[in-house]
């Protein structure tokens, strides 16, 4: 594919200054929690963590993906305050925060700042 693309077509692609970032996110609860118990986790954490801090998820209960809502990147600080929410949560035993990744290229790098 030709490396010399129009701004209009590296937005469409997402690609270059477009290019937006996310995290994945892995979950693990206690054994004997009830199913309850993990659906209220849910509704708390889409609400307090995702909507709170303009994120959305997508996924399942145990294993998502994390990005902005609209079109754009998750900041550094934005990862930071769903990591602090996790850990505050007694129902999980623990959880993996990746670090910020391509969430339309996962294997593409991400430039340093």
């Amino acid at each position: 594919m030709a490396t010399n693309r129009s701004r209009r077509l590296r937005k469409k692609l997402c690609v270059d200054e477009f290019q937006e970032l996310g995290f994945e996110l892995n979950l693990n609860f206690k054994q004997d929690l009830a199913d309850e118990a993990i659906d209220s986790f849910l509704e708390q954490f889409l609400s307090e963590a995702m909507t709170a801090n303009g994120l959305g998820y997508v996924g399942g209960d145990d294993f998502g993906l994390v990005c902005l809502s609209k079109r754009g990147s998750v900041s550094a600080e934005q990862r930071a305050a769903v990591e602090a929410w996790l850990k505050g949560r007694d129902e999980l035993v623990d959880f993996t925060v990746s670090p910020l990744i391509d969430v339309w290229y996962p294997d593409t790098p991400i430039p340093q700042a």
